[in-house]
């Protein structure tokens, strides 16, 4: 029997307002942004252990990869093990599913930072739900029996939770 998969879906924590003088994907995390994400990061480690299993995945731009960090950093996953991928960036859904349609069987557990609208859509489409993802919300998503992540798809998902740091 295969076992269950589980999705993070988390979105990137506060970051500096739009300007400019730099480009949207240059944009980094404040300083209430980065507290948040550890808080947040914290609240999920009740939820998930990590461990060789577990695949952390994160859009490339500035504020997405500092809060896959500063999760992984909390929850003793390698920084390093991070994979950077393009498609997540100011993603459509559907994109973001097909990185996840990509995921090997052999991993249980997988995070995913992005950006909204992409991300609270995913959740939605995945758990026929309707949420709307704030900066470092994490939505905790279970597969259904017998789902594996390159099968996954629209109604295949449980919303368990939603992490808010509230």
């Amino acid at each position: 029997m295969m076992e269950t998969k589980s999705l993070y879906i988390a979105r990137h924590a506060k970051a500096e307002e739009h300007s400019l003088s730099k480009r949207d994907f240059n944009r980094d995390l404040i300083g209430k942004g980065k507290e948040r994400a550890r808080s947040i990061a914290t609240e999920l480690a009740d939820f998930v252990t990590l461990n060789e299993k577990t695949l952390v995945i994160s859009s490339p731009a500035n504020r997405a990869i500092q809060t896959a960090e500063i999760f992984s950093n909390v929850l003793g996953y390698p920084a390093e093990k991070i994979q950077k991928e393009i498609n997540i960036y100011e993603a459509y859904h559907l994109d973001i599913l097909q990185v996840i349609n990509k995921i090997t069987d052999y991993y249980n557990s997988v995070l995913i930072f992005g950006h909204n609208p992409g991300l609270s859509d995913l959740t939605n489409y995945l758990c026929n739900s309707d949420i709307d993802l704030l900066t470092a919300n994490v939505a905790i998503i279970e597969l259904d029996k017998d789902i594996d992540f390159a099968s996954a798809s629209g109604g295949t998902g449980n919303l368990k939770n939603v992490l808010t740091g509230k």
